[in-house]
C-alpha cells in the first residue's frame, strides 16, 4: 500500500488537521473510498450527519463493503471512529454492521458512539413506511429507514439521546408520553397498530446493552486529539443536492449535508475545518424524486447504469436501481461552492471509456433563456439541459495510477471539468478499489 502514489494521499500536499470529505451532488459519488484512503493519514474519522439511509461502499484487502452506520476509516486498526452527534444512530444497523466486519476478518475498530447521539426508535421506520404509503404517487422516494420522523422528532425535542436510554425512570415517563402522541396518528390517520410502551421499553432496554460499549464523550475525545495535533478527518453523507436547506427541496434528505454543519455535528469550532474535498463523479447518477436535468433513458441509460459503480448503479442501501445522467457541470460547480471546497476528486472516469463521444451539460434552458446558475425549485422542474460534446476515449484506463498516462481526450475532459468547478481535481478515481487512482500534480 506504500508507494509513490499514495504518498500524495495528502491531495494537496499539505498536512491537514481536520478535513472533510463531501459529495458535490446527490450523493453516490464515492465518498467511502476517498474517506477510506485519507484515512490511512488520520487518526480520527467522524461521522457527522446522515443515518442508515445511505451506503458508502468500500473495496478492500478485507473484500467489498457497503457500510451504512459506520465510518468509511473503520478498516485501519490505528484509527478511532466516531458517531458524531449529528447523526442519526441506527443501534440495532449499527451492531449488526461491526458484527459482519468481525465474521469478515476486520480487525476490531477502535469506536465512540457520541453520548449525545439521537436514536433511531422503531416507530420511527414504522411511520416511514406509513407516510410513503400513504403519499402514494406523490412520495419522496424515502429508503424507509426512518430518518424524516428521526428529525422531525429531534426538532420537536421528542427524541431520545442515546444517553438517556440508561435512565429507566426517564426512559419509561417518556415512552409513555410518545405513545400517546404516536398513536393518535396511527389511529385516526395511517389506520395501523397501535404501539405499546412496554414492549418499546422492553425493545430500548435491549438495544442499550448493545449500544453501552461504544458510548462516550466524544466532543472531548476530539477536543483533546485538537490539542494534540492529531489529524481529523469528517465524513458526510449524501450530497450538496440532497442538503435539507440548499438542496433540490423537498426531495432532499432531512439533514444538513455541508461541510459546514461538519462542526456542529462533530462538536468542533468551525475554524477547525480547514480543507474540504468535494466528491463528485464523472458523470452524474441519484437515488430518489426529484428534478435531474442532464438524466438519460432507455438503452443509453441502460448501458450506463450496467458499467457504472463497482457492481452497476444500484443503491448500496436500497439496492433500486439508480437513476443516471451526464456529467452536470452546472449543478456540481454549484455543489462545490456550497460546501466551500477547497479541491474535488473526480471519480469513476472508467466507466466512460465505452464511449464514442460525451457530453457534459454547461447550462439550463429555463422559459427561453439559458444560465448556468443552479436555481431554486420552481426553476430547476423547467429547466432542460444545454450540452458540449466531447471525444470519448475508447479505451479501458481502469486502475491506472500515472495521470501523464491517461489519454489525452480523458485528460481534456478533466480540464474542462476542472475549470467549471473552480476548484482544482487533485484527483482522479479510475477503479472501485482502494489504489485505483490517478493523482494530479
Amino acid at each position: 500500500m506504500k508507494n509513490d502514489d499514495y504518498e500524495q494521499m495528502r491531495f494537496s500536499g499539505v498536512t491537514f488537521m481536520v478535513k472533510a470529505i463531501v459529495g458535490a451532488n446527490w450523493g453516490d459519488e464515492g465518498k467511502g473510498k476517498i474517506t477510506d484512503m485519507l484515512a490511512e493519514d488520520s487518526d480520527i474519522i467522524v461521522r457527522f450527519q446522515g443515518g442508515a439511509n445511505a451506503g458508502h461502499t468500500i473495496i478492500n484487502q478485507y473484500g467489498r463493503f457497503a457500510l451504512h452506520s459506520l465510518p468509511s476509516g473503520i478498516f485501519y486498526p490505528h484509527t478511532t471512529n466516531i458517531i458524531g452527534n449529528g447523526v442519526a444512530l441506527n443501534i440495532r444497523t449499527f451492531t449488526d454492521e461491526l458484527r459482519a466486519l468481525r465474521e469478515r476478518g476486520v480487525p476490531e475498530p477502535k469506536i465512540i458512539v457520541s453520548e449525545r447521539v439521537q436514536v433511531v426508535m422503531p416507530y420511527h421506520i414504522l411511520f416511514d413506511a406509513y407516510e410513503e404509503e400513504r403519499l402514494a404517487g406523490r412520495a419522496f422516494g424515502s429508503t424507509k429507514s426512518g430518518i424524516a420522523p428521526f428529525y422531525s422528532d429531534k426538532f420537536a425535542k421528542i427524541g431520545f439521546q442515546v444517553n438517556e436510554l440508561f435512565d429507566d425512570a426517564l426512559l419509561k415517563s417518556r415512552l409513555d408520553n410518545i405513545c400517546v402522541l404516536k398513536n393518535t396518528l396511527l389511529e385516526h390517520l395511517y389506520r395501523k397498530p397501535l404501539l405499546e410502551p412496554d414492549a418499546l421499553y422492553a425493545e430500548m432496554t435491549g438495544q442499550r446493552e448493545r449500544i453501552a460499549p461504544y458510548v462516550g464523550d466524544a466532543a472531548a475525545f476530539i477536543r483533546e486529539a485538537l490539542g494534540a495535533g492529531k489529524n481529523i478527518l469528517l465524513e458526510g453523507q449524501l450530497g450538496t443536492l440532497k442538503d435539507t436547506d440548499f438542496g433540490i427541496y423537498p426531495f432532499v434528505t432531512s439533514s444538513n449535508t455541508l461541510a459546514g454543519y461538519g462542526a456542529v455535528g462533530a462538536g468542533i469550532p468551525p475554524s477547525e475545518i480547514r480543507s474540504v474535498v468535494a466528491v463528485t463523479k464523472a458523470y452524474s447518477s441519484a437515488v430518489g424524486g426529484g428534478a435531474f436535468v442532464s438524466e438519460i433513458f432507455g438503452e443509453e441509460a441502460e448501458a450506463l447504469r450496467r458499467l457504472g459503480g463497482d457492481q452497476g448503479e444500484f443503491g448500496a442501501t436500497t439496492g433500486r436501481p439508480r437513476r443516471v445522467g451526464w456529467f452536470d457541470a452546472v449543478a456540481s460547480a454549484y455543489g462545490c461552492l456550497m460546501q466551500g471546497a477547497t479541491e474535488a476528486v473526480l471519480t469513476a472516469v472508467d466507466v466512460l471509456g465505452y464511449l464514442d463521444e460525451i457530453k457534459i451539460c454547461v447550462g439550463y434552458e429555463i422559459d427561453g433563456g439559458i444560465t448556468d446558475v443552479f436555481p431554486v425549485g420552481a426553476g430547476l422542474v423547467r429547466a432542460k439541459p444545454v450540452y458540449k460534446l466531447f471525444p470519448g476515449w475508447k479505451c479501458d484506463i481502469r486502475g491506472e495510477r500515472d495521470y501523464n498516462a491517461l489519454p489525452r481526450a480523458l485528460k481534456a475532459y478533466v480540464d474542462f471539468i476542472e475549470e467549471r468547478l473552480g476548484v482544482p481535481i487533485t484527483m482522479v478515481s479510475t477503479g472501485p478499489k482502494r489504489e485505483d487512482a490517478a493523482f494530479r500534480t
